[in-house]
């Protein structure tokens, strides 16, 4: 998995998937809610009057049809218009007091007011803090208290009601008493802030959550940055430990050819040290560094070394990881080919296949046997361990590193690894999977 760059700010993307799926839920629930209304209004349809079951009629069958509609409109993107979470409580804080005014003028104030279907609000205003910014659970619960704090008034001052201050006398008489209205009104603004307060509380917890999550990240990839520039930092002393063996062993019998060694060896240096700062750089960079590399074996081994490339034009443009062929080469050269009383031969082969690259190494030395034994004897085998942890840092499961006995004798190293090209320079930073 690919680490992206952390921001100073957390993305609310998480937010914004979280309640586009929960408004998806609750249009859902919304559905279901107004299917089992429709299914209660047909139920008492026949002792109802016409004006109650034409207000059913004219108030669910519309908000039925919008909800429906939103999943023949918007559900196969993969997200909502961000408008619909509010436009959706907007509606169904309307539908609620449409139908308790509607119930007051087909029968009576009274009835309308003790309905159940008050409770609706409250139903609303619970699903806000899941779906809606801390905004708009502020305008949706305003707007509830508002619609019905001015469907009371209005029904008061039309006389549809006769008020009754004393609640209790209203209660036996079948009247309304502006106290207990009040007192709904006053549990509706609660209500109200409460959603507004819970949607406060669950955007705070996501972006903290979303905050915390990108601190990790940031944490985790600067310990792959550090991990990877160890095992690179690895390499050059490593090399620089056999090179420097190499030429100690030859100024005893051919001084020039040692002096030959240290000064190529010198420019070898000079090029990996110029790139010591990236994790990936173009393949014909590293052909590059290779063929000092393999000029400087050819001073100690000389006729004994034959080095044979095949690179395509597509794979040299191509980006791998940084010192990623000299040490595959040192050790087909160093417990390979080295052991051998004959001529050897390596070879090195990189090719585009669909969207990978494929690398190999190939030698015809000792074999894998004889190699195993003088690494343990020596302490060596370093390259291949290396260049097996570079390549799950730096690409995840997305390479294949494979490393055995070859057919006809020798060893063979296989490598795949992502395609890639650097078309810009917001492209050369290295990318580290985790």
């Amino acid at each position: 998995m690919l680490l992206p760059a952390p921001t100073q700010y957390p993305s609310p993307d998480a937010l914004i998937l979280r309640r586009d799926r929960a408004e998806r839920i609750l249009n859902g629930l919304r559905a279901g809610v107004l299917c089992l209304l429709g299914a209660a209004a047909l139920a008492y349809a026949p002792s109802l009057s016409p004006e109650l079951n034409r207000a059913n009629v004219l108030l669910l069958i519309p908000t039925l049809l919008w909800t429906i509609g939103q999943y023949v409109l918007w559900y196969r993107r993969p997200g909502l218009p961000d408008w619909l979470s509010l436009a959706n409580a907007v509606i169904d804080v309307t539908a609620v007091t449409a139908i308790i005014g509607a119930y007051a003028i087909a029968e009576s104030g009274v009835l309308a007011l003790r309905s159940p279907i008050f409770l609706m609000y409250f139903v609303v205003l619970a699903a806000r803090p899941v779906a809606s910014s801390v905004r708009r659970a502020g305008i949706v619960g305003i707007l509830a208290a508002v619609e019905y704090t001015t469907l009371v008034v209005w029904l008061f001052a039309t006389n549809r009601i006769a008020p009754v201050m004393n609640p209790m006398e209203a209660i036996f008489a079948a009247r309304v008493s502006p106290l207990d209205e009040a007192a709904k009104i006053l549990l509706l603004a609660i209500g109200g802030m409460l959603a507004t307060y819970g949607a406060f509380w669950v955007e705070h917890l996501v972006l903290e959550s979303s905050r915390e999550s990108s601190e990790r990240q940031r944490v985790a990839t600067r310990l792959v940055q550090a991990e990877l520039d160890t095992l690179k930092l690895q390499l050059s002393p490593h090399f620089l430990f056999n090179a420097l063996n190499s030429a100690i062993a030859l100024i005893g019998s051919d001084r020039l050819a040692a002096e030959r060694m240290v000064a190529e060896l010198s420019d070898f240096l000079r090029l990996v040290l110029s790139g010591s700062m990236e994790h990936e750089v173009h393949l014909e960079r590293e052909l590059e560094l290779l063929e000092r590399y393999v000029r400087i074996q050819r001073v100690r081994f000389q006729e004994k070394l034959s080095v044979q490339f095949d690179i395509s034009d597509e794979a040299r443009r191509a980006l791998v990881p940084s010192l990623l062929l000299q040490p595959l080469v040192e050790n087909a050269i160093r417990h390979g080919i080295g052991p051998r009383a004959t001529p050897g031969h390596v070879w090195v082969s990189a090719q585009r296949v669909g969207e990978s690259l494929e690398v190999e190494v190939l030698d015809d030395g000792v074999g894998p046997s004889p190699r195993r034994s003088r690494e343990r004897s020596r302490g060596t085998g370093l390259g291949l361990a290396n260049t097996a942890t570079r390549l799950i840092h730096l690409y995840g499961d997305n390479h294949e590193f494979q490393a055995g006995p070859r057919e006809g004798g020798g060893f063979a190293v296989r490598l795949v690894m992502p395609f890639r090209l650097r078309s810009s320079p917001a492209e050369a930073e290295p990318v580290v999977a985790a």
